[in-house]
């Protein structure tokens, strides 16, 4: 029987655990490196899975095709700690919000324009209600955190080891890569795989191979667990919100969180100032904390997936969240069995090489 190839995932965020634990079923021997069981960009994530507006076709069916791996991932781990609770948006001027339902409506998405009074329906609690909006009801939201830990603990079930170590290197064979230099030490493997977000591009640098990646900053504040005041995702202009499955509300001027400017506490005292103002009977509800995120996000703005050389294989994107259970499954296959989906061809490395 042949040995089970060795891969090395750099990253325990959602889009390497996704990448582990999709490794693990499928049969190889995994070991996640990584000093954040978690992720750095995943906590601070909205968190919103979706195929929405301002993309062109090809990113919104990848996206589409994701969101629909979510469902499947979720019925491969019981438990998974995914919402589908739809999404109520009017942040959009007039007429780019009818552009964005004529044409995702003519791609096939699940939008709707409600009025008014079906807006008090669903949510209730808003303190000033729009005239018009749109609902599309198969987006939802995952708490991005407790997934990646939830899929590492599995891949480690099925045979994989998680390192908290901080990866320093790339060990380089002739044109190969085949392995990393670590704090812990030298690991060799059959390939590598970067999922270490805004961490990649130095690594890559290192073996002179430049990827353009920018890590744009977003403010993300969190209140403490209240009762229940939001039922889906809300996306009014300047205030992106959502409710956590614990009762946290979460919140940025939009869903990749604001700048958070010199005094970063100011600007998250006054974001969550505009939350309490938009919920009814919100006297209560209370700031908990906030998160400054570094989003890791390719230069024009789409997924990099695939070799970039001869044993190193690079998964880095905004958005992590929606993208995971694709990137996992995608990058397992080409791994392991040579298999190339014609959907990643956009996406891959060479267009920046």
């Amino acid at each position: 029987m042949a040995a089970k190839p060795h891969v090395i995932v750099v990253g325990a965020g959602i889009i390497g655990a996704s990448i582990a634990w999709h490794l693990a079923r499928d049969g190889a021997r995994v070991t996640v490196v990584a000093e954040d069981n978690g992720g750095v960009a995943t906590p601070c994530s909205f968190a919103w899975i979706n195929a929405s507006w301002g993309n062109p076709e090809f990113y919104y069916r990848f996206r589409r095709r994701s969101m629909a791996e979510w469902k499947r991932l979720a019925g491969e781990l019981p438990g998974l700690p995914l919402e589908w609770c739809g999404s109520l948006s009017w942040d959009l001027p007039p007429e780019r919000l009818e552009a964005f339902i004529v044409e995702h409506g003519a791609w096939g998405y699940g939008i709707e324009r409600v009025d008014g009074d079906a807006i008090r329906k669903r949510e209730p609690h808003l303190a000033n209600h729009p005239d018009h909006a749109v609902v599309v009801a198969e987006e939802g939201a995952v708490e991005p955190v407790a997934a990646a830990r939830m899929m590492l603990a599995d891949a480690k079930t099925r045979g994989a080891t998680v390192i908290d170590a901080a990866v320093r290197g790339l060990l380089r064979t002739g044109e190969r890569i085949s392995g990393v230099v670590t704090s812990a030490g030298v690991m060799e493997a059959d390939h590598v795989v970067l999922a270490s977000g805004a961490g990649t591009a130095p690594l890559t640098a290192s073996i002179g191979i430049t990827l353009p990646i920018e890590t744009p900053a977003g403010l993300i504040v969190h209140s403490r667990p209240h009762g229940r005041r939001l039922n889906g995702l809300v996306m009014a202009p300047e205030l992106h919100m959502r409710q956590t499955s614990e009762g946290r509300i979460i919140a940025g001027s939009d869903f990749g969180g604001g700048q958070p400017g010199e005094d970063q506490h100011a600007t998250a005292e006054a974001l969550f100032a505009k939350v309490k103002a938009a919920l009814a009977e919100s006297q209560s509800l209370a700031m908990d904390f906030f998160t400054v995120g570094y989003r890791p996000t390719p230069k024009d703005g789409f997924p990099v997936i695939g070799d970039v050389c001869d044993g190193l294989y690079i998964a880095v994107m905004h958005s992590g969240v929606t993208l995971a259970p694709l990137a996992g499954m995608l990058a397992s296959s080409e791994i392991l069995q040579g298999e190339s989906d014609p959907m990643l061809a956009p996406f891959r490395p060479t267009r920046f090489l």
